[in-house]
C-alpha cells in the first residue's frame, strides 16, 4: 500500500508541474486572440498566486478537519476545473474567473503533499518528487507547442485538464490508502495541531524560516524569468539561442534533484542545503566574468545544480525542526511566503531592469542568496 500511495504522490507532483509553463508558452497567441495587451498575463498570474497563497495559509485547518487525502483530492479537482475552464475560455474575464479555482487547487495540493511526504517518507523522495515537478514543467511547453501547431491553444489546456481529471479520480479512489499508514508506520491522518497565525509566528525560528522560503523562491523565479533577457541584453545572444540557454537552469535543477535524492540517503538536509548554497555562489560568480557569454551559460547551469537540494530539503526538515504536530501549519505558511516571493521579487527586478540595467541580475541574485543564508543560519541556531 505504501508503494502504491507513493506512486500516486509522484504522479501528483508531475501534475503540479504540468500547468506551470502553459500560460507563458501560449500567451503570445492567447493575448492576440482575446484582444488584450501582452502585459495582462501578469494579472492572470497575480490571481493564480493569490489563490495559492490563500489555500496554503489555510491548509493546516483543512487538514485537521478533512485529512490529507480528501484535501488533496478536492484540491486536484479544483485545479482540473480551472484548467478545463481555460480550455473553454474565449475572453480575458473568463480566464480571470477560472484562475480562482486553478490557484486555490494548486496551493492546496502543494502544501498538503509537501507536508505529507516530509512526515512519512525519507529525504530522497522529497528531492525526487520535486524532480518530477521539473519533469512536468519541462513537458508542458511541448504539449502547448503541439497544440498551437496542429489545433489551438485551448487544446493544450484541454489535454492537461484531462490528465488532471484522471489524477483526481485516482486520488478519490485511493482515499482509503491515505489513512492506513505508510512507510514509517504512522497514520495517514497525523496528529496535527491547529494553530492561529499569531501562534505560528510566535514559534521559535518561524520568522527566519519564512524569510528563507521567501528568498529562495524569489531567487528561483527571478532567475528563470529574466535569464533569457539577460543573455539577449547583456551578451547580445539571439532570442532563439537565449531561450535555449535559459532552459539550462531547468536542466540543472532537474538533474540536480535526481542526484541529491541519492545523496540524501547519506547526508543530512542541513548539509545539502549548505552545499547547495555554496554551489549557487560559484554559479553567480561565473556571471561576473566579463567578455565571455559561455561563462554565463555555465553559471546558470551551476546555479540550477546548486538550487536543486535547497527547496526540497527545507521542506523535509520542517517536521524535525518544529515538530510533527506543527509541521502542516508551518509548511502552509512557508508555501504562502514562497508564492509571495514568486509574486513580488521578479517584478521588482523588472523595475530595476527598466530604470537601471539588467546587468544587475547577478547582484540581485547574490543579495537574495545572502539574506537566505543568514536566515537559514538563524533558523539552525534557534532550532538547536
Amino acid at each position: 500500500m505504501a508503494g502504491l500511495l507513493l506512486a500516486i504522490i509522484y504522479l501528483c507532483f508531475v501534475s503540479l508541474g504540468l500547468p506551470d509553463s502553459l500560460l507563458g508558452s501560449a500567451w503570445p497567441v492567447m493575448h492576440a486572440e482575446i484582444n488584450v495587451p501582452v502585459s495582462f498575463a501578469g494579472i492572470i498570474s497575480i490571481v493564480i498566486f493569490l489563490g495559492t497563497i490563500l489555500s496554503s495559509l489555510y491548509s493546516g485547518k483543512l487538514l485537521c478537519k478533512f485529512g490529507a487525502g480528501k484535501v488533496t483530492a478536492v484540491s486536484a479537482a479544483l485545479t482540473a476545473v480551472g484548467l478545463f475552464g481555460f480550455s473553454v475560455s474565449f475572453s480575458f474575464w473568463h480566464l480571470i474567473l477560472f484562475s480562482i479555482p486553478y490557484g486555490l487547487g494548486a496551493g492546496g495540493v502543494d502544501a498538503i503533499l509537501n507536508n505529507y511526504v516530509a512526515l512519512h517518507y525519507k529525504a530522497q523522495h522529497m528531492s525526487w518528487l520535486h524532480c518530477m515537478w521539473g519533469l512536468g514543467a519541462s513537458v508542458s511547453p511541448y504539449i502547448m507547442s503541439y497544440s498551437l501547431i496542429n489545433f489551438r491553444w485551448n487544446h493544450g489546456y484541454l489535454a492537461v485538464s484531462v490528465v488532471q481529471i484522471v489524477l483526481t479520480v485516482i486520488i478519490f479512489i485511493s482515499l482509503p490508502i491515505w489513512d492506513k499508514g505508510v512507510e514509517n508506520g504512522t497514520a495517514g491522518q497525523q496528529q496535527t495541531k491547529l494553530l492561529t497565525f499569531r501562534e505560528i509566528f510566535a514559534i521559535k525560528g518561524a520568522i527566519p524560516c519564512f524569510i528563507t522560503f521567501f528568498c529562495y523562491c524569489s531567487f528561483e523565479l527571478t532567475t528563470t524569468l529574466w535569464s533569457s533577457s539577460y543573455f539577449v541584453s547583456k551578451w547580445g545572444v539571439s532570442p532563439e539561442d537565449a531561450a535555449g540557454y535559459a532552459s539550462m537552469f531547468y536542466i540543472g535543477i532537474t538533474l540536480g534533484r535526481l542526484v541529491s535524492g541519492f545523496l540524501a540517503m547519506k547526508m543530512s538536509d542541513r548539509f545539502l542545503i549548505s552545499t547547495g548554497m555554496a554551489i549557487v555562489t560559484v554559479g553567480i560568480a561565473f556571471l561576473f566574468v566579463p567578455h565571455f557569454s559561455v561563462f554565463a551559460l555555465l553559471g546558470f547551469i551551476i546555479i540550477g545544480l546548486g538550487c536543486a537540494p535547497i527547496y526540497p530539503c527545507f521542506i523535509h526538515m520542517t517536521p524535525d525542526v518544529f515538530g510533527k504536530e506543527k509541521s502542516q501549519a508551518m509548511i502552509g505558511v512557508q508555501m504562502a511566503f514562497a508564492y509571495t516571493g514568486f509574486l513580488v521579487m521578479p517584478s521588482l527586478f523588472g523595475v530595476i531592469t527598466e530604470y537601471i540595467s539588467i546587468s544587475l541580475l547577478p547582484v540581485y541574485q547574490f543579495v537574495l542568496l545572502a539574506v537566505m543564508f543568514v536566515m537559514h543560519e538563524l533558523l539552525v541556531r534557534k532550532s538547536k
